[in-house]
């Protein structure tokens, strides 16, 4: 009896030991699962924390770059925009989710729409891995436009390989469009100007050369000729091509000057009516048969103050370049009345007049309407040049035909 009790004794202290050792090995599990747990939760944490950093800064970056981005569906040609922060300035109307692409194509410019559904036809379909396009957007009720950029590539496949789902970005570039519009021009600008000077040098040569010519060539005869008529004539020729050699040589000193900025500004106080005359008497020499010089003066008498010098070479290369293109009628020199406390002295001619083209481009250095004219193609730029100096514009209405009028507007007293 007792050996039965003290068995049964033994028996439940071990089934009680077993418990407790299964409850502590169930404890220690539960630790380890919890501690798993907690762990797994901190780094779901931690990652989910990245996930926010990662959105932020793809939203900055979306918003640094006024990026649009976007999901298309290739079977329904749908698309849904995820963010946009594109430019709005001068926006059309905007577009919602689940728009069909082709509502967008009709937002674009007529010639590039035909361009831009081909290309996102080709990449839905599978024909292209990429799609990349540029094109112009109208401005609703104006006739200006904008530009975009979109990229857009397929990031899944069907099990036939056809696009199941592509995404693409959208930003507005109208600053960099301007900038090769800038740089376009500004290299046809530097092309032009080196075909200018070299047209220059070319014909700054044969300018001086055909007057030196004539000097040298009478020159060298003039000791065998003895009749005092012919010798006469022979020095007047010598005289005449002088005078042109220096006119060309002053041209190219007085374009010098005035681009190293050594020619300043002499203001003093003259009588315009006086000047004017003494500009064209000097000038009737050189004027063909048929063309008369008249005058026209709003004042009887007109007292300015600028630099007489610079006037008067302003008015020496326009009454100059209409006796030029005049062959027949006449020249008009004149002057309104001041208003505004300014002066418009102007030249008129009857001559063959100027293209509306060139109108824009008279007054750039070493340009020539006329190749076969003689002239350095310097004259009108030295005018502009010196009258900007003095405060004041050169402009040009002509017509083809019927002649053109030079404007000189300066002010009635230019301050030092």
């Amino acid at each position: 009896m007792s050996l039965n009790l003290l068995l049964m004794s033994s028996v439940s202290s071990l089934v009680l030991l077993g418990l407790l050792i299964l409850a502590c090995l169930a404890f220690i599990a539960l630790i380890v699962w919890q501690h798993r747990q907690g762990r797994d939760l901190r780094y779901e944490l931690e990652q989910l924390d990245k996930l926010k950093e990662n959105n932020i800064e793809s939203e900055f970056v979306l918003r640094a770059m006024h990026l649009s981005t976007w999901h298309l569906d290739p079977k329904t040609m749908t698309m849904t925009f995820d963010s946009d922060f594109r430019d709005r300035t001068g926006w059309v109307a905007p577009l919602g989710d689940d728009t069909h692409f082709k509502k967008l194509e009709q937002q674009i410019a007529p010639q590039d729409a035909a361009r831009v559904g081909k290309a996102m036809l080709d990449l839905c379909e599978g024909h292209i891995e990429n799609y990349h396009v540029e094109y112009r957007v109208p401005i609703p009720n104006s006739d200006k436009y904008f530009w975009e950029e979109s990229y857009a590539t397929i990031v899944e496949r069907d099990v036939e390989g056809k696009p199941t789902s592509i995404v693409g970005t959208t930003m507005r570039i109208d600053d960099r469009k301007q900038m090769e519009e800038a740089l376009i021009e500004a290299r046809n600008h530097a092309e032009e100007s080196d075909r200018l000077k070299s047209a220059f040098i070319a014909n700054i040569s044969h300018e001086i050369r055909t007057p030196l010519n004539a000097i040298v060539g009478f020159t060298s005869i003039l000791p065998d000729i003895t009749d005092d008529a012919e010798r006469r004539a022979l020095l007047d020729l010598i005289h005449e091509n002088t005078q042109k050699l220096l006119r060309i040589i002053d041209d190219v000193v007085n374009i010098s000057r005035i681009e190293s900025g050594q020619d300043q500004v002499v203001l003093s106080c003259f009588e315009l009516n006086m000047t004017l005359t003494e500009i064209i008497d000097n000038a009737r020499q050189d004027l063909k048969p048929g063309v008369e010089v008249n005058t026209q003066f709003g004042c009887d008498h007109l007292m300015v103050t600028t630099d007489f010098n610079r006037l008067s070479e302003i008015l020496k290369h326009l009454l100059s370049n209409a006796m030029k293109f005049t062959q027949q009628g006449t020249i008009t020199v004149g002057y309104e009345k001041p208003s505004d406390r300014r002066v418009s002295i102007w030249v008129r001619d009857t001559g063959r007049g100027i293209a509306e083209e060139d109108q824009k481009r008279v007054f750039e250095r070493f340009f020539k309407v006329d190749e076969f004219v003689p002239g350095a193609g310097l004259g009108l730029s030295i005018c502009h040049t010196m009258a900007y100096s003095l405060g004041g514009t050169v402009t040009v209405d002509s017509h083809l035909g019927k002649g053109s009028t030079f404007t000189l507007n300066i002010p009635h007293t230019v301050n030092s």
